[in-house]
């Protein structure tokens, strides 16, 4: 049976990205999967991970239980929109402070190599764009997909990321934003 955790990343309850992550849990209810989710804006925590990686910093109550969803889940999915390249502040915040030496990957010692502890997860990216998905790869070089897929979640050991780009947003008419609705709730169905 699937475990799925559906994270979203962005800041405000009322946006698309919130109806994207519903319309994800609405498609995989209707499946045999289990589904958990955080909404990083209702955490309560610090954003800056204060030491880097040199001193630890202590875990608020919302992160460690952030920390237990991420092992119970075999499937993460992560719903946010792409601002200035990147995911929104709070969700890098979330990144560094849950993603950490010991939780997502160990270094090993004496060595510049390390032990990727999230081997056996699957993962998706559903993301927002105010330019069309095609300008954002071809002109841009998909910096967040990269950052995302092969720095972030293929560092830690996720073995399959597949990434779903919708855009653009910004001045889109309600077919479009219906559309991608139903086609995302096909997704959850499909627990992919």
């Amino acid at each position: 049976m699937k475990k799925i955790l559906v994270i979203n990343g962005h800041p405000d309850k009322e946006s698309y990205n919130y109806a994207l992550s519903n319309s994800y849990i609405k498609g995989a209810l209707t499946t045999k999967a289990t589904v958990k989710t955080i909404n990083i804006r209702e955490l309560n925590f610090n954003l800056n991970l204060e030491f880097g990686y040199r001193k630890r910093t202590e875990l608020e109550p919302d992160l460690k239980e952030a920390q237990e969803k991420l092992k119970w889940a075999n499937h993460i999915v992560w719903v946010y929109p792409i601002w200035w390249g990147s995911v929104p502040a709070i969700m890098k915040g979330f990144l560094d402070r849950v993603l950490l030496p010991g939780f997502a990957f160990q270094k090993r010692q004496n060595s510049l190599w390390w032990d990727k502890l999230f081997i056996s997860k699957t993962s998706r990216i559903i993301c927002t764009l105010d330019q069309p998905s095609w300008y954002y790869k071809w002109f841009y070089g998909n910096p967040n997909h990269n950052a995302m897929k092969k720095l972030t979640l293929k560092f830690i050991g996720v073995k399959s990321v597949k990434i779903t780009t919708i855009g653009p947003i910004r001045l889109s008419k309600d077919k479009f934003r219906t559309k991608w609705l139903k086609k995302v709730e096909k997704l959850g169905e499909k627990n992919a």
